[in-house]
């Protein structure tokens, strides 16, 4: 993939934030910045908890990589804001990054698609959060609509443990989730524009988003906590994933659909259970600005297609665009 590094103007990395997962957006953020500099961009950080954003267009920034997690970053609101500085951004547009950010509009637009995810209730109480255990069954996940990285999450086992649960959840959200509960495989699988490889170049669908190597997630006891996903090394990721390769294949096509049924662009990374009694794979979420830490899963899955992470970096920014185009007059 050849890219005019010079053609892509001066670079701001948006890092930090205010969400929840400031801490992991800077990790993901420096790593980023790193790797543009070593491909000679002419790339600067970038923080919107101590800048205002209109220093951007000031300062004469061409063009935003976005390293924001979570609220204010990943939930449309940037992703608004520099639509209105006319300054093209990483990674999927308002309505996508919005809806994804929202679980449940994500689960009821899937399931309208006809795509498979757990089933759930929304509730508004530790009462309903045991009502919906009643209809869900034991165990169920109980988790904030709008937060990442697990972030506010408890797997609750019996109606002793609901109104825990959904005290926790509803500190970081109003809306909390109650989801059926998929015991089997965890994976993840990250979609990427223009991700086929040099063989791919003639192919009439080499531009469009392809799925990279699905990861296959084994955490300590299958606790794939915010512990466990960013700051231990306990958690082993199997890429190759060891899945047959048919059950890989399904994985990838399922996510590239749930993608662009979104109307997602650019790069993300959906979480995908396969059930164990009948290797039926279930929607979780997607992420439409993935960790790019040195725990995260993109680049591991990039490596796995001969892309380092300096060229995953460069391909991400060289994507960057706005609703109405990669840029207007």
């Amino acid at each position: 993939m050849n890219i005019d590094v010079g053609a892509l103007g001066k670079v701001a990395v948006l890092m930090g934030g205010r969400s929840s997962e400031r801490e992991v957006s800077l990790m993901s953020g420096s790593g980023v910045l790193a790797a543009l500099r070593a491909r000679g961009v002419d790339a600067h950080a970038f923080d919107p908890a101590e800048r205002d954003l209109s220093a951007l267009k000031a300062e004469g920034f061409a063009r935003c990589f976005i390293a924001l997690h979570g609220r204010f970053g990943e939930d449309g609101t940037v992703q608004g804001a520099l639509e209105l500085l006319d300054i093209p951004y990483t990674g999927p547009g308002v309505m996508a990054s919005s809806i994804a950010m929202d679980k449940i509009m994500t689960k009821r637009i899937w399931r309208f698609e006809g795509l498979p995810t757990p089933d759930w209730r929304l509730v508004a109480s530790a009462e309903e959060t045991s009502q919906a255990l009643a209809v869900l069954g034991a165990p169920m996940i109980v988790k904030p609509a709008r937060e990442g990285s697990t972030i506010g999450l408890t797997k609750v086992t019996s109606a002793e443990e609901c109104a825990q649960a959904y005290a926790l959840a509803s500190q970081y959200d109003p809306e909390v989730l109650c989801e059926q509960f998929i015991d089997g495989d965890e994976t993840t699988c990250p979609v990427l524009e223009g991700a086929g490889q040099p063989a791919d170049a003639g192919r009439a669908d080499a531009g469009r988003a392809q799925a990279l190597p699905v990861i296959r997630i084994v955490a300590p006891e299958g606790n794939y906590d915010y512990q466990n996903k960013y700051f231990t090394d306990t958690t082993q990721y199997h890429c190759p994933s060891g899945l047959p390769e048919a059950e890989e294949h399904e994985i990838q096509r399922l996510v590239e659909r749930a993608f662009r049924t979104l109307g997602c662009r650019g790069w993300a990374r959906a979480d995908i259970m396969i059930r164990a009694s009948d290797r039926q794979p279930f929607l979780l979420e997607i992420n439409t600005s993935p960790g790019m830490t040195s725990h995260s899963l993109v680049p591991m899955a990039a490596r796995a297609s001969g892309i380092s992470y300096e060229d995953l970096c460069l391909r991400i920014l060289a994507s960057a665009a706005l609703d109405g185009g990669a840029g207007r007059p």
